[in-house]
């Protein structure tokens, strides 16, 4: 693999980091048990981290399905976060929590077994790694502070 491969692009950096800024104030939110009028942050928190989780699996759906041989088994596992996601809004603020933080690093683990597998950019694994980092640190935050 070449420098260039693994290179984070900028764009997805910045956007990436971006979009940790949410789960970094209601996290925060949560530890200083900030409430706006009628809302708690956890489950804004658990709302958003949902969202991200099915954008994920998502994002797994279009590298699978860019390959010349469609892999339903990688279609398959593309659509497990946003299932466990939807579970989590069910659950109670600790539960929901657990799922998606849980979500997050095994969502992780396959991320960076296709980019072993050269099936995804050689820069995705060290920019997943960056993210879910952070994201499962405002989580666990969330949950000490729960």
């Amino acid at each position: 693999m070449t420098e260039a491969s693994t290179a984070i692009p900028r764009p997805a950096l910045l956007l990436g980091w971006a979009g940790v800024i949410p789960f970094a104030a209601f996290a925060l939110a949560s530890a200083l048990e900030v409430r706006l009028p009628g809302l708690r942050p956890e489950p804004v928190l658990i709302a958003y981290a949902a969202a991200i989780l099915s954008f994920m699996g998502g994002a797994q759906w279009g590298l699978a399905s860019a390959e010349a041989k469609v892999d339903g088994q990688r279609l398959a596992v593309s659509v497990i976060p946003a299932l466990v996601a939807w579970a989590a809004l069910l659950q109670p603020r600790e539960v929901g929590l657990t799922l998606c933080l849980v979500a997050f690093l095994a969502l992780l683990a396959y991320d960076l077994l296709t980019v072993r597998q050269g099936r995804s950019p050689g820069w995705y694994g060290a920019l997943r790694l960056q993210l879910t980092g952070a994201v499962v640190g405002c989580l666990a935050l969330a949950l000490v502070f729960d």
